[in-house]
């Protein structure tokens, strides 16, 4: 007898113990179980599969060309219904003009002198009636606001092509040959001092140039002119703006603390004296972008006058002059503060013992000058307040400075210098009450 057994992958199921009487019988049954197993049906069901995914592709394939096919067919016999009704309709016509033409060939010469004179009739008038209306309308109101509008915008392509140039000569004319002189053995001027002095203007040179290149670009599509867009991408970077001006008076400080170096100032006069400058000093080309945002608020304004309300680029140009706006005035109150706090402190530097109540950012300084301080004077029960150690014998001269907290009262020395007067030098303007006395004498 001859046993086989038959194990199952999965638990749970007994392995199968069979035998046969026969040898040859076992080995066929082993060889039948072999060849039906189940995975290579598995191994057989994946080719299948495969295949099938095949053949649908292509038909999948097949059926979008020939929807393809079939819309090509449909719009070429809209095309050919569209020509043969062309052809009918240019049959038709001539049809219609033979008799015409034989017919003038066979008229009157009278008749055909008439028909050419009310030919040139017909011309006139027509050309008559469009001069009345042309003519009409270059005298409207509208035609006069639309080239004045025109006559504005050519005017700030002109502007702005001055601009350009002028920012061209600041930075090649004065920036980067500083920068090279900074760089050299014995350089005349920092890389700081250089960075101070021309921040940011070589990024206004570049985008000033992109600005001008979309100007001629729409001047080029004339008399269509739409701005605005060119606007949309100028607002964005006028935060490079904000810090030039921002930066402009302390700008000039550092330049004019530089021309105190001989050498710098020689180098200086070298640049100036380029015939590009025109005779111009460097402060000159400095001061130029510092009116460029209120020339275009100007502008816009100019070009919203003559702007009709239903005009396509009104509410764009509206858009743009509101947040010019809004920026000038942050930019005069930042500068406003900033020449505030340089003034206290040049101010606080001059006096030999400094002045602690001049670090506070919040006060203004008003004016300044010099006062005479008389001699107190009792008068009934008020009695003034002497100010200092000065003698109330004689009169004497005060260096005075007034802020929007605080009156600062200093002498000043043989050597010019200023010091705060030991008793009463800073008073308080909330604890002080002025009082103006009506008597004469």
């Amino acid at each position: 007898q001859h046993y086989f057994t038959v194990l199952f992958g999965h638990e749970g199921q007994k392995p199968l113990e069979l035998r046969c009487e026969d040898e040859v019988d076992g080995d066929e049954w082993v060889e039948a179980i072999h060849q039906a197993s189940y995975s290579d049906i598995l191994i057989e069901r994946e080719v299948l599969m495969q295949k099938y995914i095949h053949l649908v592709q292509i038909v999948e394939t097949e059926k979008i060309a020939a929807n393809q096919l079939r819309h090509q067919l449909e719009d070429q016999d809209t095309e050919i219904e569209r020509l043969k009704s062309e052809i009918v309709a240019l049959n038709k016509t001539k049809e219609r003009m033979r008799p015409y033409q034989g017919n003038q060939d066979d008229e009157d010469p009278d008749i055909k002198k008439i028909k050419k004179v009310q030919s040139f009739m017909r011309g006139w008038l027509c050309r008559r009636k469009w001069k009345t209306i042309v003519q009409d309308y270059i005298c409207s109101p509208h035609a006069e606001s639309m080239r004045k509008r025109n006559q504005i915008v050519f005017n700030m392509v002109e502007a702005e092509t001055e601009y350009v140039h002028q920012l061209y000569v600041l930075v090649n004319c004065f920036l980067r040959p500083l920068r090279m002189a900074a760089s050299s053995k014995k350089p005349p001027i920092s890389h700081d001092d250089v960075s101070s002095i021309f921040l940011n203007s070589e990024t206004i040179m570049f985008l000033h140039e992109i600005f001008h290149q979309g100007l001629k670009a729409r001047i080029a599509n004339w008399p269509t002119l739409i701005l605005a867009d060119l606007f949309d991408i100028l607002l964005p970077m006028l935060n490079i703006y904000q810090e030039f001006v921002r930066n402009h008076q302390y700008s000039l400080q550092v330049l004019a603390n530089c021309k105190q170096n001989r050498d710098f100032d020689k180098l200086l006069k070298q640049y100036e004296a380029n015939p590009a400058c025109e005779g111009r000093m460097l402060e000159t080309f400095l001061t130029y972008p510092m009116f460029q945002i209120p020339r275009y608020i100007i502008t816009l304004h100019e070009l919203l006058a003559h702007t009709p309300h239903e005009h396509v680029e009104r509410k764009s140009l509206e858009f743009a002059k509101s947040k010019l706006e809004e920026l000038s005035r942050v930019m005069h109150d930042e500068v406003s503060d900033t020449e505030n706090i340089r003034k206290n402190l040049a101010i606080e530097r001059t006096i030999v013992e400094g002045c602690d109540i001049l670090l506070d950012t919040s006060q203004t300084f008003i004016r300044q000058g010099s006062l005479i301080q008389v001699p107190s004077v009792e008068r009934g029960k008020l009695s003034k307040v002497r100010l200092g150690s000065l003698s109330l014998k004689k009169e004497g001269e005060r260096q005075c400075f007034l802020f929007t907290k605080h009156f600062l009262i200093c002498t000043r020395s043989s050597g010019g210098k200023l010091h705060l007067l030991k008793t009463g030098g800073v008073l308080s303007l909330i604890e002080c009450t002025l009082i103006e006395e009506t008597d004469a004498s």
